[in-house]
């Protein structure tokens, strides 16, 4: 079982806001544990078709790349995000069921340990390169405050499914 706690080494900010982050990605990896490859890939909800596990880990995973890259640092939007159309807005969701959750699991993991560098290279109150909808160039502190909310919702979606699908609750 994965090992986490939200209780930071140190209380300076930067690592009370890094461990929150990590807990909360922590979480949305113990919630995967131990679920078969078939339920990963269901979708219990019948109004919801793209919320299985599968779906779930890889938006988060890309939600990621979406703050710190394209954001943050004001690169292009590249892969899967990029192929988004009418037809298919969350193409990170509906193309995850052919993905086995491993891989969706390890890529997430790979990913957040360049993240974690990333965030470590930079003072918190460094602006975003690109605006969000609203005009604003927000810092890398509500980058972060963003990241760890959207985790945890997405962590009540990981537990509603995981509990659908196999029964198991309370991770």
């Amino acid at each position: 079982m994965t090992r986490r706690t939200d209780t930071p080494p140190a209380w300076d900010e930067r690592t009370q806001l890094t461990t929150f982050l990590d807990y909360a990605r922590d979480t949305a990896r113990a919630k995967c544990e131990g679920v078969s490859a078939e339920d990963a890939r269901k979708a219990p909800l019948p109004n919801s078709p793209l919320m299985t596990m599968c779906g779930l880990i890889s938006h988060l995973r890309w939600v990621e790349y979406y703050w710190f890259q394209v954001i943050f640092l004001g690169e292009e939007l590249v892969g899967v995000l990029a192929e988004a159309t009418d037809d298919d807005p969350d193409p990170e969701m509906s193309r995850a069921v052919d993905v086995p959750l491993p891989r969706l699991l390890a890529e997430y993991e790979e990913q957040s340990a360049r993240y974690r560098r990333l965030v470590s290279d930079h003072d918190l109150d460094a602006a975003a390169k690109r605006p969000i909808s609203d005009g604003s160039h927000v810092d890398l502190r509500w980058i972060l405050l963003h990241l760890i909310e959207e985790i945890s919702r997405h962590n009540g979606h990981l537990d509603i499914v995981r509990e659908l699908v196999d029964g198991r609750t309370g991770v």
